[in-house]
């Protein structure tokens, strides 16, 4: 059994139709949504963090549904990262990685030795560390992406649902962050993260094509047909190619 499980889900947002009978279990590993704009991959994300209400289906955990775990129990067994953090300006690097503890703490009792030694390793991870005392405000937006990546690696939980983790990074902290990815796979978490750069998303095990607010495909990085209906959702767009060890998706001038 998969630990999360989406379940015929459709969300209407505005007059839009954001989802539409969506069924989503991810696999142990490290799973990338991706798609073109407006297919539902952040919808999709945030019902499955309990944030986004639905209009039909359901989501469990550990097959209880997911409105029947009370929000700190969902907090400590999912760490979520969205596109825009909002964050207060007056806090430390350090201070806001420290909330991903919270989960676990509650909201009166102090962070003990392990809470302390988790927000700092968390912080060496996402590479903040060297800014630990600087206030948010005093940051770029990747540096501010690393603080956020750090709180969530914080939390200790073994779901890790990342929407758009590489907004605002420069290539090498994308790659840096894909190799951390990797190590939290290895350490026995799973990872779901919505992306937009297909050639990082092919760093996952496995990717889920949506368009349109359904389900396209699903299957592992190196699966022709999951190739073909990435072109397929992208209008011919791009194409899928071997670089080295890597597969890259690259712009199809002719398509």
């Amino acid at each position: 059994m998969t630990a999360l499980l989406a379940s015929h889900v459709s969300v209407t947002l505005g007059r839009t139709q954001a989802l539409r009978d969506v069924s989503f279990a991810p696999l142990p590993g490290w799973t990338a949504i991706v798609g073109p704009n407006g297919a539902g991959k952040s919808t999709l994300l945030r019902v499955l963090a309990g944030l986004q209400t639905t209009d039909a289906g359901e989501v469990r955990l550990h097959g209880k549904p997911l409105a029947a775990w009370t929000p700190r129990e969902r907090a400590t067994r999912m760490a979520w990262l969205g596109q825009h953090g909002d964050l207060g300006g007056a806090l430390t690097a350090r201070e806001i990685v420290l909330l991903g503890r919270l989960p676990s703490l509650g909201l009166f009792a102090g962070p003990g030795p392990d809470d302390e030694a988790r927000v700092d390793q968390a912080m060496v991870d996402a590479e903040c560390a060297e800014w630990r005392d600087r206030r948010l405000d005093e940051l770029s937006g990747g540096e501010r992406q690393r603080v956020l990546l750090a709180r969530a690696l914080a939390v200790g939980a073994p779901l890790l649902l990342l929407d758009e983790p590489t907004t605002h990074l420069d290539p090498p902290h994308q790659a840096s962050l894909a190799r951390l990815l990797r190590r939290q796979v290895g350490g026995g978490a799973t990872v779901v993260s919505v992306l937009h750069d297909l050639s990082l998303a092919f760093l996952a095990d496995r990717l889920t094509v949506m368009s349109g607010g359904r389900v396209h495909a699903e299957g592992a990085r190196d699966d022709p047909a999951l190739h073909e209906a990435l072109r397929e959702v992208f209008g011919g767009a791009i194409r899928v190619e071997k670089l080295g060890a890597r597969l890259v998706a690259i712009p199809d001038l002719e398509g």
